[in-house]
């Protein structure tokens, strides 16, 4: 039987160990544009290592998925950051792991809120995008070049998700 994995809400606190979340932070707030436009400042930052060491912007389209769902792989990123912020207005999931022995471990699952984004650190074993509810559009900050930047791994057993409250 598969076991189901509970539904966190995505805090700063609770998804430091696997990258940043982008959302305004007041703390960081600096008015700019003659006092018309608040900056909230320096929220992620990016990492690029080897060859090419090149950030792109990307928009990625996801189709949402059924639930409940059978977490079945992970991938990670070992040579770069991967950063998604919702461009659709609408929630989405996350699912990141620790690194046990080189293949990932059992995922923690994440509601992001439509007003938050993540970014994900190099080698932060990570589900690929799991949109809730309609297609939905994504600003997706990465390296280029993602063929050598990509590790795939099959769990050793499903994991569970059922649909979110939101």
């Amino acid at each position: 039987m598969s076991e189901y994995l509970p539904i966190h809400p995505l805090t700063k606190q609770a998804f430091l160990p696997y990258g940043d979340v982008i959302e305004a932070d007041p703390s960081t707030m600096r008015l700019i544009n003659g006092g018309t436009t608040e900056r909230y400042h320096a929220l992620a930052e990016p990492v690029v290592t080897g060859e090419p060491e090149r950030l792109i912007f990307s928009i990625f389209r996801g189709k949402p998925r059924a639930f409940p769902y059978a977490l079945t792989m992970m991938e990670r990123h070992p040579h770069a950051s991967q950063s998604f912020m919702p461009l659709s207005g609408r929630p989405f999931l996350v699912a990141v792991s620790d690194d046990v022995d080189g293949r990932p471990g059992q995922p923690k699952v994440f509601l992001v809120q439509a007003h938050q984004g993540v970014n994900y650190f190099p080698k932060t074993w990570h589900h690929p995008l799991m949109v809730l509810g309609e297609v939905s559009d994504f600003l997706v900050v990465d390296r280029d070049n993602t063929k050598q930047n990509l590790e795939e791994q099959t769990l050793e057993r499903p994991y569970m998700i059922a649909e979110p409250t939101l």
